[in-house]
């Protein structure tokens, strides 16, 4: 049987006021709406049926695989997540510095790695994954970076890095592209505005996705989508943000390997290229109304996703050897995350 997931928003300041509410048919009340979990992790547990029905995690133990729906106004941080032999030493160590789990300064909140995949519900903006050092070079040349063009050249990506971080001065971005010069807006002397030009700018059409594996650099800059990732709060920031920044942790775990091309469209069933072996993400068409039959692992759903604005979609459960039937018009969306 599917059941609903109440999930647990996360009113964080860079934060949509207005998409999550209207998606999910809730009125919107003025607070940045970042986020909302649908999982069994401890900072943010869901329920089931209710508000205060039982906890997710007493039905489906906890699950390997957070789902989530995140809604961006203004860009967030630049950042990256371990992997996990990364995670683990990171957890052990700050629990033996006596960090408390919900410090701001804390970066390891459990013993995750977080790869991630995150799928447009609307246009999405994004950073994400390494150029070339040639074309880094050929960009540079354009921008008229003649010192940056001259570190990325003799140094490579990763040396490049820690100069950037060095530096005390902003660059000039008057020949920059207009995305970058808008992030300057908000951060004006942030090193990251040396970093960004390295990563891929893409734009998402709605059901186009990125595949973030562990060590990817990125950063969201505007837009909808589900999110969904092993259950994991792991985040090491190094720019963007006023939140707790640590660079040398960044530059320690960060993948400085060149990404082809950051964007992901779903092969020929449905499912997009997963970064992890926890979970796979399945986007259906549906023929009406639809069953599910039985399969060896837990599955949390979202849909239908439809034209009609009348439509509201929901989060649904559906346990390992449970069937399930969801009423849809045909043509509707649904987006079916696995936990494998």
């Amino acid at each position: 049987m599917l059941r609903r997931i109440i999930g647990v928003p996360q009113h964080y300041s860079w934060g949509d006021h207005t998409s999550i509410p209207s998606l999910l048919g809730i009125t919107p009340d003025g607070n940045s709406w970042a986020e909302m979990w649908f999982g069994t992790h401890h900072v943010a547990p869901a329920h089931l049926d209710t508000t205060d029905g039982p906890l997710l995690s007493e039905v489906a133990g906890n699950m390997d695989m957070l789902v989530k729906l995140l809604a961006a106004g203004q860009p967030l941080s630049l950042q990256t997540h371990p992997n996990k032999e990364q995670a683990r030493q990171g957890f052990a160590r700050e629990d033996a510095e006596g960090i408390d789990i919900s410090a701001p300064h804390r970066m390891y909140r459990d013993a995750s790695d977080k790869p991630e995949i995150l799928v447009a519900l609307t246009p999405f903006e994004a950073l994400c994954g390494f150029h070339s050092v040639e074309h880094i070079r050929t960009l540079f040349a354009d921008m008229q970076w003649h010192t940056e063009l001259g570190v990325i050249t003799e140094h490579g990506i990763a040396e490049y890095l820690k100069w950037c971080f060095a530096q005390t001065t902003p660059p000039q971005l008057s020949a920059s592209p207009q995305w970058l010069q808008d992030i300057a807006q908000l951060y004006p002397n942030d090193p990251g505005l040396r970093v960004a030009p390295l990563l891929h700018h893409v734009v998402l059409t709605p059901g186009e996705a990125i595949c973030l594996p562990a060590g990817n650099l990125h950063a969201y800059i505007k837009g909808c989508g589900v999110e969904v990732m092993n259950s994991s709060d792991n985040v090491v920031r190094a720019g963007f943000t006023p939140k707790h920044i640590n660079v040398e942790e960044l530059l320690a775990i960060v993948d400085t390997s060149p990404l082809a091309s950051p964007v992901i469209t779903p092969d020929a069933s449905g499912t997009y290229l997963s970064p992890s072996d926890a979970f796979s993400v399945q986007q259906i068409s549906t023929t009406g109304k639809m069953h599910f039959d039985a399969v060896a692992h837990h599955r949390v759903m979202f849909g239908p996703l439809s034209e009609d604005s009348h439509t509201v979609p929901e989060m649904y459960f559906l346990a390992a050897g449970d069937t399930g039937n969801l009423d849809t018009k045909i043509g509707d969306k649904i987006f079916i995350c696995h936990q494998l």
